[in-house]
């Protein structure tokens, strides 16, 4: 646990002195949110429907967006190779590499959606379910995104591939995140898939991760 703990600090301290990634994602979230009314018109009861699938599709996005960078540094610079012939399991280390990539992007982005709802006319009542949607659904996000990388980390310029390999498995957290977010019966039940959903890439994601990498290491 110490040397897991360890890698994510690695990973937060590299991301507060390099910035980009996460820095990106936040601005493009920011970014949608606030043009997206301005586009729509000033129509409150319009705005008031599409916010939590307007918040949820700018948080896939943003969670897309910074995908790319999970490996790439540490493949093209040689700590990847390392990590691979050390005595943490190469699983571990997608998994740590992947709550890092949580904890600085799609989590501080799952946290403030709520408050940035208030720009596009979410109902207050609608923001615990959305926030507890969110921070549930952004784990499945981040494994998937940190699939997608670990599948295109020796491609160069691989983001669009990464979208367009993960989007598909997205779908199903976009569906059950919308609705676990409205104002429904469907909250609790959509809730428990989101979770299913989280803990079943818990589990799967990072064998798969790893084998793709080991593929490129080898």
């Amino acid at each position: 646990m110490k040397l897991l703990w360890a890698l994510v600090r690695r990973d937060l301290m590299l991301a507060t002195r390099q910035g980009g990634g996460a820095g990106t994602a936040i601005g493009f979230f920011v970014t949608v949110i606030v043009l997206l009314p301005l586009g729509l018109g000033p129509d409150q009861s319009l705005l008031q429907r599409i916010a939590p699938g307007a918040l949820w599709i700018a948080l896939l996005l943003s969670v897309l967006l910074s995908a790319e960078r999970i490996f790439q540094s540490d493949y093209e610079d040689g700590s990847l190779d390392a990590m691979a012939l050390g005595v943490v399991p190469l699983e571990l280390v997608v998994l740590a590499k992947a709550a890092a990539h949580w904890l600085i992007t799609a989590l501080p982005l799952a946290v403030a959606a709520p408050f940035f709802g208030f720009l596009i006319n979410l109902d207050p009542l609608a923001i615990l379910p959305l926030s507890l949607a969110m921070i549930i659904g952004s784990i499945a996000l981040s494994l998937l995104a940190a699939l997608g990388a670990a599948i295109t980390v020796a491609l160069r310029r691989g983001g669009l591939l990464v979208s367009l390999l993960i989007l598909p498995f997205y779908v199903p957290c976009l569906i059950f995140g919308v609705a676990a977010s409205s104002l429904s019966d469907l909250v609790t039940p959509s809730l428990l898939m989101l979770t299913a959903l989280a803990l079943a890439s818990l589990v799967l994601i990072p064998v798969a991760a790893a084998a793709a990498l080991r593929a490129y290491l080898k």
